[in-house]
Order: C-alpha cells, then structure tokens, then sequence
C-alpha cells in the first residue's frame, strides 16, 4: 500500500479517535453523576438539561463528530476505492482533522462561539476542497 493511502487512513483513524475520545470523556460526566443519584434517570431520558455544562458540551460535540465528518469518511472510502491517492488528498485530509480537534477543543472548553465557528467553517471549506478534488480527480480520470 502506497505511503499516501496509509496516511489517509490514518486521518481517519485520527477523527475516530478523536470521536471515541469526547465519547469517553462524556461518559466519565455522565456516567458517575447518574450512579451516584446527583441526576435522576427520568430528567435525563428525554434531554440533556439536567446535566451539568460540560456534559452537554461533550454531548453536542459528541453529535457534531456525526454531521461533517460523515462526509470526510465517504470522501476517504471514495478516494481509496478509486485509487490514485496523492499528497493533495492527503494534507486536505489532515487538515481537515486537524481543524476538527480544534473545533472540538474550543467546543468542549470556553465554548467561544466565534473561535468555534471559524473553526468549523474552515474545516468545512477544507472538506468542500478535498470534495472538489475528489469529484475532479474521479471524473477527469482517463478511462480504461
């Protein structure tokens, strides 16, 4: 397997990790205040206000790891189904995840909405450029 599909995979592997991780830190929240009575089952089956601020901070990024990086991972699947991987494809990806752990890390800290929101659409412009480039890549492909 060529260098540049190994480092692709392991973007991934770096956005999955980092969505495993806010999924295990929500838990060490959520979990203990719920087993030591703190928050009742019942204010909790329906929504999160019951929990404390940094348990729903970690919630909602726990869901935003399901909304951009869905296409980040159907974008990958695509580029190395289709071959021709190269550095380009590489460092949009890398740069993706990389701006999704600083999106992610300022979501879950101060929550400063204009840090966080230009975190996020920075990584969205870079997804809409590896989309780009993938799309352009595939369809200008000479044919076999």
């Amino acid at each position: 397997m060529p260098l540049v599909e190994k480092l692709l995979i392991l973007a991934t592997a770096a956005q999955v990790l980092l969505t495993m991780g806010i999924l295990v830190w929500m838990g060490m929240e959520r979990v203990p205040r719920v087993a030591r009575g703190e928050i009742a089952v019942a204010d909790i089956a329906v929504n999160r206000d019951a929990y404390p601020l940094r348990a729903r901070l970690l919630s909602n990024n726990f869901d935003n790891q399901f909304q951009l990086p869905t296409l980040f991972y159907v974008a990958v699947l695509l580029a190395l189904w289709f071959g021709g991987v190269g550095w380009v494809d590489v460092i949009l990806a890398w740069a993706f995840v990389l701006l999704r752990y600083i999106h992610a890390g300022v979501h879950v800290t101060s929550n400063q909405i204009f840090q966080r929101f230009a975190a996020y659409c920075s990584g969205l412009v870079v997804l809409a450029l590896l989309w780009v480039w993938l799309v352009l890549r595939i369809v200008l492909a000479p044919s076999i």
